[in-house]
């Protein structure tokens, strides 16, 4: 028996910015993430200094963040972590700049923002998350609902 059997997602609808659909665990950050500086694209690990995810990789999950922030190196290594292996499954933003909608673009990932509800609000580290580009939604499967 499937997931989506067992429980109800909480369907967020927004966007699109990059087509596709993805499927996977949500890594969550409050924070912006600098491109320049902030990554290490070949593991995709997080590497700013002061940053939340500091040591954490976000290669294989559904990254729900507000943005990007710093120069537009965000793009050049966002394209790195593709040709790495290491990029994101999708992406889940809040605030649309050139930045993050081009690293969406050049890493090839489905994105999606502007949803009807905060997504920072609703997903958390842990979550089973859906993000369909093509229909500009995002599926939500709560951890704590999978483990009661």
């Amino acid at each position: 028996m499937s997931l989506s059997t067992l429980v109800r997602p909480i369907l967020l609808h927004g966007r699109k910015v990059v087509g596709g659909v993805a499927e996977g665990e949500a890594l969550v950050t409050r924070q912006t993430i600098s491109g320049w500086g902030g990554v290490h694209a070949m593991s995709g690990t997080v590497i700013e200094s002061r940053h939340e995810l500091k040591d954490q990789s976000f290669a294989g999950k559904v990254l729900v963040f507000p943005g990007a922030k710093g120069s537009s190196g965000w793009s050049g290594v966002f394209h790195m972590t593709r040709l790495a292996g290491t990029s994101p499954l999708a992406l889940v933003f809040t605030t649309m700049t050139t930045k993050v909608a081009l690293g969406a673009v050049v890493m090839r990932v489905p994105a999606v923002t502007d949803l009807d509800r905060d997504p920072l609000e609703i997903i958390e580290t842990g979550d089973r998350v859906r993000v369909d580009g093509d229909a500009g939604t995002v599926e939500i499967w709560k951890a704590s609902a999978r483990e009661a």
